[in-house]
C-alpha cells in the first residue's frame, strides 16, 4: 500500500506533463498566402507625358524655375511648387554619359498628403 500512492501520485503527474510542441516549419513562397508578399503600389504614368522622359530645359519651360535643384550622385531632384501641390521629379542619365530625364516623379500637398501626379502636373502646368 506504501507504494500504490507515491505510484499514483507520479502517473497523475506524468498527466500533466505535455510533449514540447515542434518548431513551425518556414513556409515556402508557394505555400505562403498572397498577403504575406508586400504589395507594392502600381504607379500609373497616364497623365504624365508631358514630364516623363523628358529633360531639364522641358521641365524649366513647363513649369518655370524649380524652387529647389539638387545635384546627387547619379541623379538630380528638382522641385516645383504651386498652390495645389509640390512636384518632385527625379531625374537620371539616359544611358552611359546621355542626357538627364526625368524617370520618376512625387507628388503632394504642401502639408504632405498625398495628391494624385497627373493633376499636380496639369495643375502646375496651368499657371
Amino acid at each position: 500500500m506504501k507504494y500504490i500512492l507515491p505510484l499514483l501520485l507520479s502517473i497523475a503527474v506524468a498527466g500533466c506533463a505535455s510533449a514540447p510542441t515542434p518548431a513551425p516549419r518556414p513556409q515556402t513562397p508557394a505555400e505562403r498566402p498572397a498577403s504575406a508578399f508586400p504589395v507594392r503600389p502600381v504607379l500609373e504614368k497616364r497623365g504624365l507625358e508631358a514630364v516623363m522622359g523628358k529633360d531639364i530645359a522641358t521641365l524649366k519651360r513647363l513649369f518655370g524655375e524649380p524652387r529647389l535643384d539638387i545635384v546627387e550622385v547619379y541623379g538630380r531632384k528638382l522641385q516645383f511648387t504651386g498652390k495645389a501641390c509640390v512636384l518632385d521629379a527625379f531625374l537620371y542619365p539616359d544611358g552611359k554619359g546621355g542626357t538627364e530625364i526625368v524617370t520618376h516623379i512625387d507628388a503632394r500637398r504642401s502639408d504632405g498628403a498625398e495628391v494624385d501626379r497627373a493633376s499636380c502636373v496639369e495643375a502646375l502646368s496651368r499657371r
